[in-house]
């Protein structure tokens, strides 16, 4: 346990109705009696009066509340104050805390970081919560509730027991066992259906195009539309549009939310030979943006369409008289008078939809399907092994992965970028 006591205030910044100020650590709990007089019972909430340990002085009547150690969000003494929202009262709280010996301002993510330290969450929920504060959509909201609430530590504990279990056996039959090459095909079975399960887990929808946003991108030759496309979809002026070919010579990015599926919809260079310097850069990065994306939107001879698996071909400008009708496999667009905007929408929110994992589901980030990854290929060669010895290290290796995907080793280099991203009382 930490030998100081933080505090800091753990709502949104004042003015609001209500603000709350947490205090945890072991001093906790005397703080809470310098300011309010006495504390209630545990988990129950009671008036007070909240005054400045060093004066006396009155600062506010409000709401107090105790948690005990270890049945608190920190595992620590926790006091929380539910106090007026305005300025002048959360200063003055929050001063008269700074005054009390032992007591200081917490960092970002610190009360967050005491509760994986103390063994209340492991690293995955506290990526959840970090996802949590950061969601913007409905879809990001329940992906990282998913994980805030423990789905993935539970079925990493159903994994952990798995490999546990298949390595005692091994351990026993190295100690015991007199032919160490005679390998239980059993244990190998397991290991095996194990490695499978985990392949799988690797296969779904990642959490990067849900937190990112689904990669969509406009491209085709100069004046195809694809500017006014982006202006249209976005609703407002995002891309300069004008007649002249080579107006476009970067990309131009606009986050939107299409029925709650966060999308980016990337302007580019028109495509064609150039002679021109800056214009070339554009269009390499054209070409390059179009091979990165997770949905392409072409707006140029669908006979020239680019290979890719999740191509939408735009007949663009439909309002015009020479483009009034689409070629099959198109769909007519126009910029000016709208139509054709909702089916084209329509479109890339069901392709988006594809690319990620379904509500409440549970997404996986890059650094988990790294160390899953890992287990995997232990539990790989655990499945090849022909010596027992072999097959107990790599069913250790396996085990290791866990713990780093859980946290419990080998993450010192993460903590810090993690809990960096919480706010100040989180």
């Amino acid at each position: 346990m930490p030998a100081d006591t933080i505090f800091a205030l753990s709502s949104g910044r004042p003015p609001a109705a209500v603000s709350l100020i947490r205090v945890s650590g072991p001093a906790a709990h005397d703080a809470g009696r310098q300011i309010a007089g006495s504390l209630p019972e545990p988990r129950l909430a009671a008036v007070r009066e909240l005054r400045n340990p060093s004066s006396g002085e009155l600062l506010d009547q409000g709401l107090v509340l105790r948690f005990d150690s270890p049945a608190s969000s920190t595992a620590e003494d926790i006091v929380e104050f539910h106090c007026h929202g305005g300025r002048a009262v959360v200063d003055a709280m929050l001063r008269a805390l700074a005054g009390i010996d032992g007591l200081r301002e917490a960092q970002p993510g610190e009360f967050t970081r005491r509760a994986f330290e103390n063994g209340r969450i492991d690293l995955t929920e506290a990526e959840g919560l970090a996802d949590l504060i950061e969601a913007e959509t409905q879809s990001q909201r329940k992906a990282a509730l998913a994980l805030a609430e423990g789905g993935l530590r539970h079925q990493i504990e159903l994994w952990q027991d798995r490999v546990l279990g298949l390595s005692a056996e091994v351990e026993r039959a190295v100690d015991y066992d007199e032919d160490e090459d005679s390998v239980d095909s059993g244990v190998v079975r397991d290991c095996a259906a194990l490695a499978a399960e985990l392949r799988q887990w690797l296969e779904r929808p990642r959490a990067e195009p849900l937190k990112q946003g689904i990669r969509v991108v406009a491209a085709g030759p100069p004046n195809s539309g694809k500017s006014s496309l982006i202006n249209a979809i976005a609703g407002e002026e995002r891309a300069i549009v004008t007649d002249i070919p080579g107006t476009t010579r970067d990309h131009i990015e606009v986050p939107l939310a299409l029925g709650g599926v966060p999308v980016v919809l990337t302007d580019t260079a028109g495509l064609r030979e150039s002679g021109d310097a800056i214009e070339a850069i554009g269009v390499a990065r054209a070409t390059a943006l179009m091979e990165a994306a997770d949905v392409l939107l072409w707006l140029g001879d669908p006979s020239e369409a680019p290979e890719h698996p999740l191509l939408i071909k735009v007949h663009a400008k439909a309002d015009l008289p020479r483009r009034a009708s689409a070629p099959n496999g198109s769909i007519a667009v126009s910029a000016v008078s709208g139509e054709g905007l909702k089916p084209l929408l329509e479109e890339i929110a069901g392709l988006a939809e594809m690319l990620l994992p379904t509500e409440g589901a549970i997404a996986l980030n890059r650094r988990q399907a790294r160390h899953i990854g890992e287990a995997a290929d232990a539990l790989g060669g655990a499945a090849e092994a022909r010596d027992l010895v072999i097959l107990a290290e790599q069913l250790r290796l396996a085990r290791a992965a866990f713990d780093r995907l859980t946290g419990r080793a080998g993450v010192e280099d993460v903590l810090d970028a993690l809990f960096s991203r919480f706010c100040l009382g989180k």
